[in-house]
């Protein structure tokens, strides 16, 4: 009864060992699939345009360049963001510059590939000198656009697709509406994204990082 006692425990036990080994060969085989090749590519968060929208067409001052001519095209090889806002913004612009800013810089050095042009739909509040400290507030060297001309202004939004309106009410207070939307234009001075308002900055910053490997695989 002893020998058949022990050699009960001794089989017990290889079974255990062996049921450990495969437990763990399993985990190791998880662990390397959840830390290998099979982790899915980044898709786009933003939209791209249904047709080629090219917004190159028509220059608009810079105010950050001593009015200088500028058009809307990034530097070779990168990418330019432009939004459209106004200074006094109580939430769409800030929000939307705040997210821009914590966007470049998750990219790190890739952000020097990247431009930022904010375009006011309130020229008569936003002078050249609040325009241009409000934006270069969030990131350093971006460019303020602002033009007096009614008409350059409606044609700038138009390429964009844009829609803004500016009221002024019966006790003198002026209300802005505007549309949301952040742009990638290519250096090209073609439309290659957008993003509603809202879009995360780590969203911003793969999505931009996704479009310049496409540009360099060109």
């Amino acid at each position: 009864m002893r020998l058949r006692t022990l050699r009960t425990v001794k089989s017990s036990a290889r079974v255990r060992s062996r049921l450990l080994v495969i437990g763990l060969a399993a985990t190791v085989a998880i662990g390397a699939a959840a830390c290998g090749d099979d982790v899915a590519p980044h898709s786009l968060v933003g939209f791209r345009p249904s047709a080629e929208q090219r917004v190159d067409t028509v220059p608009i001052p810079d105010a950050s360049a001593g009015g200088q001519p500028f058009v809307f095209r990034a530097e070779p090889d990168g990418l330019l963001l432009v939004s459209f806002g106004y200074t006094q913004c109580p939430d769409v612009c800030p929000t939307t510059m705040a997210s821009v800013r914590s966007g470049l810089r998750l990219m790190e050095d890739e952000a020097e590939n990247i431009g930022l042009a904010m375009v006011t739909v309130d020229p008569v509040r936003d002078t050249p000198e609040v325009l241009t400290g409000f934006v270069q507030s969030f990131v350093p060297g971006a460019h303020a656009l602002r033009t007096d001309d009614v008409q350059v202004l409606r044609q700038v939004s138009d390429l964009f697709g844009v829609t803004f309106n500016i009221a002024t009410n019966d006790d003198g207070e002026v209300g802005v509406s505007h549309s949301g939307l952040l742009y990638v234009v290519d250096d090209t001075g073609v439309v290659r994204l957008s993003w509603p308002f809202g879009v995360k900055s780590a969203d911003i910053a793969a999505d931009l990082e996704l479009l310049l490997d496409e540009g360099s695989a060109v």
